[in-house]
């Protein structure tokens, strides 16, 4: 929702809407739950992947609120994309919201935190754990604590393949929205401070809770899930429960841990059911 914040911005109603993501895509139904409330349509290409019992539940109910077109893989859905962005007819939102423009809304979120940390109502984390896919929340976190000159390390839990899923992608990222904040402040962002961002000192991803394919949950994942549902959260096992999982191993480690939740499912699990 902080991206689609920046990235719905100025939509009318009756326009279009088109995006991209997995079969279960969170991000998919979020963006066409919300541009639908903001009077517009929205198409989305998905392709398959491991779908876990809420993953096929999210895509049921954004098959509700969106026109599906369904493509074989990742790349033929790239290229239809690519094909009806042509037409000019569509407000394009990237996969996972992931662009300078919706990166901002977790720069944002990062200030946030900087000031309830210096309110005193929020103790220091020495850490954020998140999920890391399409990379657009750790970039703007990183670039939000570094602007913020708070000390504060972004964990990205991996949660897809290594080639698109990496540290080269989010740097990207990070550096394409300091760019966009430098053209509105009207002077550039120190190179330091970029550094720092994406610094290992400030930046590091886990690998470890991946389990093998992207969507396929993980034995870690449950059982933090099973933590937390009791609680009153309910993790998705494609993110949310695998950055859980690293968040509770890296919870030994000297200093505060925050675990960053992306999309609570309680809205979409039965009474007492498990995720």
């Amino acid at each position: 929702m902080r991206a689609l914040e920046f990235l719905l911005g100025g939509i009318r109603p009756g326009e279009t809407v088109l995006t991209l993501g997995g079969e279960g895509s969170t991000h998919v139904l979020a963006t066409a739950t919300h541009a639908r409330r903001l009077g517009a349509a929205t198409v989305a290409v998905r392709w398959p992947h491991d779908m876990s019992p809420l993953a096929q539940r999210v895509a049921r109910l954004a098959s509700e609120r969106a026109t599906i077109l369904r493509r074989r893989t990742v790349a033929g859905a790239f290229l239809t994309v690519l094909r009806l962005r042509l037409t000019g007819r569509y407000r394009f939102v990237p996969l996972g919201g992931s662009s300078p423009l919706g990166v901002l809304g977790h720069v944002g979120s990062a200030l946030e935190i900087a000031e309830q940390v210096s309110a005193g109502v929020l103790p220091l984390p020495a850490r954020v754990v998140v999920p890391l896919g399409s990379g657009g929340t750790a970039a703007g976190l990183a670039l939000g604590f570094a602007l913020a000159e708070l000390p504060t390390t972004v964990i990205g839990a991996r949660v897809g393949p290594r080639v698109a899923v990496n540290r080269v992608r989010v740097g990207r990222l990070l550096r394409a929205t300091a760019a966009l904040v430098a053209h509105h402040a009207g002077a550039p962002l120190p190179p330091a401070l970029l550094a720092r961002a994406m610094s290992p000192e400030h930046f590091r991803i886990v690998h470890d809770v991946y389990g093998g394919a992207y969507g396929r949950p993980l034995a870690a994942g449950d059982r933090a899930a099973a933590i937390l549902l009791p609680r009153g959260l309910a993790l998705d096992a494609t993110y949310s429960a695998k950055a859980c999982a690293a968040a509770i191993a890296l919870a030994a480690e000297p200093g505060r841990t925050l675990f960053w939740l992306t999309f609570d499912g309680r809205e979409l699990l039965d009474r007492g059911e498990h995720p």
